[in-house]
């Protein structure tokens, strides 16, 4: 489910025609990392795993749409940084890694 999940992000980052080259390059670095990450919580926490992989694609697919509306792009991107309330201790690099994603995405389009 999350390898699939991170699979489509990719793919839609790819395929992002509002999105600068930079800015699929950045993304995509930052979506191997969040993969890695994602993947070692998923062995103790496979819940908040999917939660936050979820939150990582509606947010991606609010940011990337050619039509997009602000309101829901800061709402997705919300969801996604709150996805990983409560793991500063026990996950740092993951809260780190959803943080600069969450600003790649909340500054694309504007």
């Amino acid at each position: 489910m999350i390898e699939n999940t991170l699979g489509e992000i990719e793919t839609r980052i790819n395929q992002a025609g509002a999105v600068s080259p930079e800015q699929k390059r950045e993304l995509l670095q930052l979506l191997a990392t969040l993969k890695t990450e994602v993947a070692t919580l998923a062995q103790t926490n496979g819940d908040s795993a999917d939660s936050i992989t979820g939150f990582a694609k509606i947010s991606t697919y609010e940011a990337t749409r050619a039509d997009q509306n602000p309101q829901l792009r800061e709402l997705s991107v919300r969801g996604l940084r709150s996805s990983v309330d409560g793991f500063e201790q026990s996950h740092p690099q993951l809260v780190q890694i959803v943080n600069s994603i969450s600003n790649t995405l909340a500054n694309i389009g504007i």
